[in-house]
C-alpha cells in the first residue's frame, strides 16, 4: 500500500488474500481534512473489494474491483489487468480496466493510474 495511493492519498489493506481466487479489500484516504467530491465510500474514504481472477506470475495479474458506494454511478464490477514486460533497462508496467463505472471520469481514472504508476516507479527505483 505504499505505491498503489494515487498521489493525495493514502491506503490500507483491510482484508488481502493474494492468490487466485483470493479476496481483498482496500481503503483508499484523502490527505487533508476536508471532504472531497471525489470520494465514494465516504467524505474522505473509498473502499472497494474484489477478488484475484488470474495471476500469470511476472506476467499479469487480473482482478475484479468494485467500489463500496451508496451512489448508483460507481457501482458495478471493473476488471483490471496489470501487465509486465520486460525492456532493457526494467519493466513495462501496462494498466487496463474494463467496465469502469460511469461515476468515474476517463480522465479521472487515467490520471489517478498514472499517479499509482508514476509512486511504484519510485517505489522500485529505491529498493
Amino acid at each position: 500500500m505504499r505505491w498503489l495511493p494515487p498521489s493525495g492519498m493514502s491506503g490500507r489493506a483491510l482484508e488481502y488474500d493474494f492468490r487466485e481466487g483470493g479476496r481483498y479489500r482496500i481503503e483508499l484516504r484523502y490527505d487533508g481534512k476536508r471532504a472531497t467530491a471525489s470520494a465514494k465510500t465516504t467524505d474522505q474514504t473509498d473502499i472497494t473489494h474484489g477478488r484475484f481472477l488470474e495471476l500469470r506470475p511476472g506476467r499479469a495479474i487480473t482482478q475484479s474491483v468494485e467500489f463500496e458506494s451508496s451512489d448508483p454511478t460507481f457501482a458495478g464490477e471493473m476488471t483490471m489487468t496489470w501487465s509486465f514486460e520486460a525492456e532493457a533497462h526494467g519493466t513495462l508496467v501496462t494498466v487496463t480496466a474494463d467496465h469502469v463505472p460511469p461515476g468515474i471520469s476517463k480522465a479521472d481514472h487515467g490520471a489517478g493510474l498514472r499517479s499509482s504508476l508514476e509512486n511504484l516507479a519510485t517505489f522500485v527505483e529505491r529498493v
